[in-house]
């Protein structure tokens, strides 16, 4: 089992769902965030920060805004990691800074409240 963890623009969530749905992949958990990315981050600002010179830790702070985005938390079995991440590739990608990230972490377990059952078989096909 794995995890898939998706960062994704707000704006996508719904055409997302639908097409990770369309795949065969229909349980995810989706939480909202706020971060950013290196993109938008002045380096030398930021080296100066990391340094400890006041000017650019209070440049820093000011210039850089974090913006709102959506996590996305699949776990699937092994056989559907590469479909997973495909599909949110496909509908996420417009070669833009912005795009997301996506993260494949390893799962050791899963169990079905309800039922107590375990492993696999409490995840999609």
């Amino acid at each position: 089992m794995k995890e898939v963890m998706a960062i994704i623009r707000m704006n996508m969530i719904n055409t997302t769902k639908k097409a990770l749905s369309d795949a065969g992949i229909s349980s995810l958990t989706a939480r909202n965030a706020l971060g950013r990315g290196k993109g938008l981050v002045d380096m030398t600002l930021l080296k100066g920060a990391e340094q400890g010179y006041e000017e650019a830790i209070s440049q820093l702070g000011q210039s850089q805004r974090l913006i709102p985005k959506r996590i996305l938390i699949i776990v699937v079995k092994e056989k559907m990691v590469a479909k997973t991440v495909k599909t949110i590739i496909k509908i996420n990608q417009t070669g833009k800074s912005g795009d997301g990230k996506i993260f494949v972490l390893p799962v050791s377990d899963s169990v079905r409240v309800r039922t107590g059952e375990k492993g696999d078989s409490t995840l999609d096909d």
